[in-house]
């Protein structure tokens, strides 16, 4: 760096609330787009959950922790890119987890199987 009060200065002319309003006007249709598109991804994997919930006879009141589970194994699978083994290391440890706190683990590993396709981890 060869000044930094230069890189300083230029930083506070860029980082202006009237230049920040502006790059945002700019991208915020496509901004919006992508918000939709992700919510109808998380809208479809909930539906998926809750389809499995109803054929397994789970009651509506233990829905929300089980959705908790499919929002993880989403974020898992769509946001942090970890896929083949690594993910199903990664859900493994997330079945365990929502187990542990009192769900089934029977109806944890229909979620993972048949809504995101995720095997069992080789031993």
């Amino acid at each position: 760096m060869a000044d930094p009060r230069k890189r300083s200065l230029a930083y506070r002319v860029k980082a202006t609330p009237e230049r920040t309003k502006e790059i945002l006007d700019a991208r915020l249709e496509e901004m919006r787009a992508r918000y939709d598109a992700v919510m109808e991804e998380i809208y479809a994997m909930e539906t998926e959950v809750k389809a499995v919930l109803n054929d397994k006879g789970v009651s509506t009141s233990l829905y929300v922790p089980y959705l908790n589970f499919g929002r993880q194994l989403w974020k898992l699978s769509r946001e942090q890119g970890i896929s083949g083994e690594s993910l199903a290391l990664a859900a493994k440890v997330l079945l365990d987890k929502w187990a542990a706190r009192g769900l089934n683990p029977d109806i944890l590993a229909t979620i993972r199987s048949q809504v995101f396709n995720i095997a069992e981890p080789k031993k």
